[in-house]
């Protein structure tokens, strides 16, 4: 199947179905995946090579020159954008100057268009380290996943590539204190002989009493729309399905959004 890669620094902007008009910024390599996930229902295909791969990675100072000169012409041009969002190639964090990129960010965008949110797309898997955090606690939108609370669904679905269980990946989750969005992936299918499907009773209610200890800002639920990988046979959930799941979430007194 085709996969979804980004050939520059800058990309868009585009419509997102969850933030609006997006400007896109990719710090990992161009036209290659480069996580520390190997998630089975992800647009870019499978992660192959070095997690990290830092001399494939765009300098601090070629991300900051794109984002400017992009943020120049879309000004020149009075087209505003609604965010500046970090996704990419992979996960945005595990760049090695990750931090410092968000402040140059938050620089860049005061200059041009104050107004627009910055947004980061996290697989949560860096959360851990205090630097990442801080980073991640001066955007606007510090939208971080969380597709499952069962380490089993986590291994098949996100395929970590480091060592992570859900415990701790909760507990790193409720030191934002609620500043963050929780976005979750709902999928259902195989892969192999083995069934995919995080939305199960059993699925479902431990992933609230995750939310229930985590209490983010909000959270959103969604389901596939591109191509997965190859080898995978992954079916998007009905929005019927979703929005029933949402109203669980809204039931705990969290603000959700729905995307199907």
């Amino acid at each position: 199947m085709a996969t979804f890669l980004f050939d520059k620094i800058i990309f868009g902007p585009v419509y997102s179905r969850r933030l609006g008009v997006s400007l896109g910024v990719n710090l990992l390599p161009k036209y290659r995946k480069i996580c520390n996930f190997n998630c089975i229902y992800c647009e870019c295909g499978l992660t192959d090579g070095s997690v990290t791969d830092k001399e494939k990675m765009p300098l601090r100072s070629e991300v900051k020159e794109a984002l400017y000169l992009s943020l120049e012409e879309m000004a020149a041009h009075g087209q505003d954008p609604d965010v500046i969002t970090f996704a990419g190639n992979g996960e945005p964090t595990i760049h090695p100057d990750f931090p410092a990129i968000i402040d140059d960010a938050i620089e860049v965008r005061n200059t041009f268009f104050p107004g627009a949110e910055i947004a980061v797309l996290s697989n949560s898997s860096t959360i851990d380290n205090p630097r990442i955090r801080a980073a991640l606690l001066k955007v606007d939108k510090n939208i971080l996943k969380l597709d499952s609370a069962i380490d089993k669904t986590i291994e098949l679905h996100n395929n970590p590539r480091i060592k992570l269980n859900a415990e701790s990946l909760i507990k790193n989750l409720t030191l934002f204190n609620g500043q963050l969005i929780i976005q979750t992936m709902f999928i259902r299918g195989e892969i192999g002989n083995k069934v995919v499907d995080n939305t199960t009773e059993k699925e479902i209610t431990e992933w609230l009493k995750a939310l229930e200890r985590i209490r983010p800002s909000e959270v959103q639920v969604y389901t596939v729309s591109r191509d997965v990988p190859a080898g995978s046979n992954i079916h998007k959930v009905p929005v019927r399905d979703l929005e029933l799941i949402a109203e669980r979430v809204r039931a705990l007194g969290i603000p959700t959004q729905v995307s199907g």
